[in-house]
């Protein structure tokens, strides 16, 4: 078997040791010598993305966590030509990687007009309802955490948060490794009408079943027409 080439490592402030090895046509990011996500298994990372941005058209996007740039570039083929996004990353190291040796379609879907990327935490870019679709896929599951710090945005504040930033109408749609029916009762007490979607993790070619949560802010009901009166 070819050995893995290491083609990036840095130690960011406050995190481990991330590097950036490929193989063939492999890619895999570790943290401290632990694979966190790699170009294998993205099927569900683009559902999230067909799912989330469906109906928004030439709307405006949240997508929280660049990843390697699959649910951006799915977003961008999904979404009109008129459409906003927005992409917040909390590494500026692994946007500098999308756009550098990540490869080609990594570097023009940062690339597109439509993207501006903020770095820093999703939760700071959720503005009162500036947003018709948000994406939101920064850690393993809402249930079983990598990153501590990511807590809140799947506790109740956080998702009162993301309701408060999505228009009447608009959907918050959170990527997991695996069913958390524990983060639906908590969707729906937030306010959202909560949709699942078990999707294969590779796509067409199958693998293990991720799941995609959906949670739709609910769009105002049209006002009645008055009644009118009979005349006797």
């Amino acid at each position: 078997m070819k050995p893995w080439i290491e083609l990036a490592r840095v130690r960011p402030p406050g995190s481990g040791e991330l590097s950036l090895h490929r193989r063939d046509r492999d890619l895999v990011i570790r943290v401290d010598g632990q694979e966190l996500m790699s170009n294998r298994s993205v099927g569900s990372e683009q559902a999230l993305a067909t799912i989330g941005c469906a109906g928004v058209g030439d709307g405006r996007v949240l997508i929280g966590g660049l990843g390697l740039g699959y649910t951006l570039a799915a977003a961008l083929a999904t979404l009109g030509p008129r459409a906003a996004v927005v992409v917040a990353e909390i590494s500026d190291v692994l946007v500098e990687w999308n756009r550098t040796v990540v490869g080609p379609e990594a570097a023009a879907a940062l690339a597109d007009p439509r993207v501006r990327v903020a770095i820093g935490d999703v939760g700071a870019a959720m503005t009162p309802g500036g947003f018709d679709a948000i994406l939101l896929d920064v850690d393993n599951s809402p249930h079983a955490l990598t990153r501590p710090g990511n807590a809140s945005l799947y506790g109740p504040r956080g998702l009162a948060r993301a309701f408060a930033a999505l228009r009447p109408g608009g959907r918050l749609a959170v990527w997991s490794a695996a069913p958390a029916p524990a983060f639906e009762r908590r969707l729906a007490l937030a306010g959202f009408a909560v949709s699942t979607h078990g999707v294969p993790a590779r796509g067409a070619h199958g693998g293990a079943r991720h799941v995609i949560f959906v949670g739709a802010r609910p769009a105002p009901a049209p006002p009645r027409a008055p009644r009118r009166s009979r005349r006797q």
